[in-house]
């Protein structure tokens, strides 16, 4: 039995071989870890010298700055990348540019809104509830002027341009350059014996830059995809064009926002129910974390597109195979990374912030577990967006999250930031179950030989010009 398994599998191994598809998968998503790979490193570097040169309880206060802006923007904005490459995948032939120009404007104008709301949002809440985080006046200051960094947040229209045109190459290593930057004002300020308030403009400034130049790049994309003047496209009518367009934006998007609570809100709970210092030992652990999970979120930049396409031609088959072979790919990385954290990690975080964060090392070996089980669930959840199961998501999302919350409310005054990472394990148990159920649901009750389902199509004026 174990023979004929193995046979299987070299053979399916082979086909993934053959699979031309596959290979562009894989292309892109080496595009993208390795340049995550770079700034990642790099990044580590800024970390390590931000944290020697203010301590771990300055440290603590500019981690919960970072993450508290993060978390609104998380929370607050509109992820408008989800629904522009799902009825933007629809729309990529020269006869629906005008559709797509529409489609693209309605993405920037969620994204101009939703960055003005964040920063509202976040100066309102720092100002008035910082001192029940336990921030002091200075605190309270700084925090207020990092806030600054999501006016400039307009990514969500910019990362569906990219990914919908293939640019992996430049989401990848465009951030290189400002890690680079963020690293060398960093020792600039380690020479300088600088202050918290330095070091927050520093994180601050590289913020910007990198959401700017992000923006930068899409538009260079869209003018060499022959895609110009979009911000003079009317908007008008643009969800009769798009049948469902409000309700998937909405869903898909309250969706991940719920979700992201979990992976925002954390550190800020750590901070709350054990205090700045732990919330600093509890955010080193993340990084590293956070740099293995990112290729859960490249394989889902490269796959979410693809699939997209793949569903609205009804191609089930190759839907399928490019599912299974993105899963198989994630589960083999998210094993390699705890057990390369449970070797590895106490040396990490000596050789990055130093001995006296060596209290870290066991809350990263629990985060690579944690994420290790997440990274199974993103194929999955990229397959039912494209299907448009947007609201069964939704309430997989809320169960998951609440379990989660729950989780760590209670562990966290018993045993401290070790109570975060036991929880972000329960919420990536339930999601990895629940999205695997619900697709196989859903795949079995798809019906073949469906044809592909019709496109918006331009309006008469355009038909009438094209003929």
């Amino acid at each position: 039995m174990m023979a004929a398994g193995l046979q299987r599998a070299l053979t399916a191994a082979r086909a993934w071989k053959r699979d031309e598809s596959l290979r562009g998968r894989l292309t892109n998503i080496g595009h993208l870890l390795s340049g995550n790979f770079v700034s990642g490193i790099i990044g580590l570097g800024a970390i390590a010298l931000t944290a020697r040169a203010i301590g771990p309880q300055n440290y603590g206060f500019l981690a919960l700055a970072i993450t508290f802006t993060r978390a609104v923007e998380r929370l607050v904005t509109f992820q408008s990348w989800q629904p522009i490459i799902k009825f933007g995948a629809e729309v990529s032939g020269p006869e629906h540019r005008d559709d797509l120009r529409q489609l693209l404007k309605f993405g920037f104008l969620l994204d101009g809104v939703g960055a003005i709301a964040a920063f509202i949002v976040a100066v309102t809440l720092t100002l008035t509830a910082g001192s029940l985080m336990g921030w002091n006046q200075q605190v309270v200051t700084l925090v207020a002027i990092y806030c600054t960094t999501l006016l400039f947040n307009i990514n969500g229209t910019p990362t569906a341009i990219l990914r919908l045109n293939g640019r992996y190459q430049a989401a990848a290593y465009g951030p290189v350059g400002n890690a680079i930057a963020r690293v060398a004002l960093c020792g600039i300020g380690v020479w300088m014996n600088a202050d918290l308030a330095y070091f927050v403009l520093v994180w601050m400034g590289s913020q910007i830059l990198g959401s700017l130049t992000f923006l930068a790049f899409s538009i260079q994309t869209l003018r060499r995809s022959g895609v110009r003047n979009v911000l003079s496209a009317p908007v008008k009518g643009v969800t009769r064009r798009f049948e469902g367009l409000w309700s998937f934006a909405w869903q898909s998007n309250l969706s991940l926002t719920i979700r992201s609570s979990a992976q925002q809100l954390d550190t800020l709970l750590v901070g709350a129910l054990a205090g700045p210092a732990a919330a600093g030992f509890y955010h080193i652990a993340k990084q590293v974390g956070r740099m293995a999970q990112q290729i859960g979120f490249h394989a889902q930049s490269v796959l979410y597109p693809d699939v997209a396409r793949l569903w609205a031609s009804r191609r089930l088959k190759e839907f399928k195979r490019a599912i299974i072979q993105v899963e198989a790919m994630l589960a083999g990385f998210g094993v390699a990374v705890f057990l390369g954290l449970l070797m590895l990690a106490e040396p990490i975080v000596r050789l990055t912030a130093g001995p006296e964060f060596t209290a870290a090392a066991p809350l990263m070996i629990v985060q690579g577990a944690a994420v290790s089980l997440m990274l199974a669930g993103f194929p999955s959840r990229s397959a039912l967006l494209a299907m448009g199961q947007q609201r069964n998501l939704l309430k997989l999302e809320t169960v998951a999250t609440v379990a989660f919350h729950a989780t760590a409310l209670t562990l966290i005054p018993l045993v401290g930031a070790m109570g975060a990472n036991f929880a972000h394990m329960v919420l990536g148990l339930i999601t990895v179950v629940g999205v695997t159920m619900l697709l196989r649901r859903q795949l079995r009750a798809e019906m073949p030989g469906q044809g592909p389902r019709p496109l918006p199509q331009p309006p008469a004026e355009t038909q009438e010009a094209a003929r």
